[in-house]
């Protein structure tokens, strides 16, 4: 039997998540007030909005998430590790980066490799670098395919999915990208997670990062509770 979960240590798994076209500075300012009101690890926010973030979150612990190519991955190489690098430069110490799907699709892995480890090396020594896979287009042998993929072009994390795209992140897909890699890269789990037994689900299967944008409703479910 596993060991109970300390729900206080929650937080510290959530990145505090919006990312939606409309989001407006008043809309960040309460992501912000949110993430530092209950610790969560970080906020996730588009590059428009990282120097913001900086200004609200001075003096805190709470990190920045940018995305690079989101949310379609169809950026070029250079495009995405332009905007890595600079969101790094405002302020970001974390950058969510979508790999080249269609790339990914056809089977073309040397594209793939190249685009991530355009990244990387773009922020390398700088910022954490999480590779979105769009798990919702993709068979297991691909996104076990790109999960190695990601760690040998120098990623720290591979992710299920921006959000955006069909599905979300799932329990069995958790897992298969979990064994997919070594011990020194870590999960990220993304997508329709709106509650504490679905994020607690997700820990379970070995994501120790989540990317939601109903943190808030995630503690709520934690009230009364030590452990789960």
């Amino acid at each position: 039997m596993s060991k109970p979960f300390d729900v206080s240590q929650l937080p510290k798994f959530i990145d505090h998540t919006l990312l939606k076209a409309d989001a407006t500075k008043a809309q960040i300012t309460k992501l912000c007030e949110e993430a530092k009101t209950h610790q969560f690890f970080s906020v996730c926010v588009n590059s428009y909005w990282v120097g913001t973030c900086r200004e609200l979150l001075n003096g805190t612990n709470v990190k920045i998430a940018a995305v690079a190519g989101f949310p379609l991955g169809a950026n070029s190489s250079e495009t995405k590790a332009f905007e890595a690098a600079n969101c790094v430069e405002n302020g970001a110490k974390e950058i969510d980066m979508v790999l080249a799907v269609g790339s990914l699709l056809e089977g073309d892995t040397d594209t793939v490799f190249k685009d991530i480890q355009a990244v990387t090396k773009a922020v390398e020594n700088e910022a954490i670098v999480k590779v979105i896979l769009e798990t919702g287009f993709l068979n297991d042998d691909q996104i076990k395919e790109a999960c190695q993929l990601s760690e040998l072009a120098g990623a720290h994390f591979v992710k299920t999915s921006t959000g955006f795209g069909p599905g979300g992140a799932t329990v069995e897909h958790i897992r298969l990208m979990k064994a997919a890699v070594s011990d020194h890269m870590e999960v990220k789990a993304s997508g329709g997670i709106r509650d504490l037994t679905t994020a607690l689900q997700m820990i379970e299967a070995g994501a120790t990062r989540l990317g939601a944008s109903s943190g808030v409703a995630i503690m709520k479910g934690t009230s009364g509770t030590s452990t789960y």
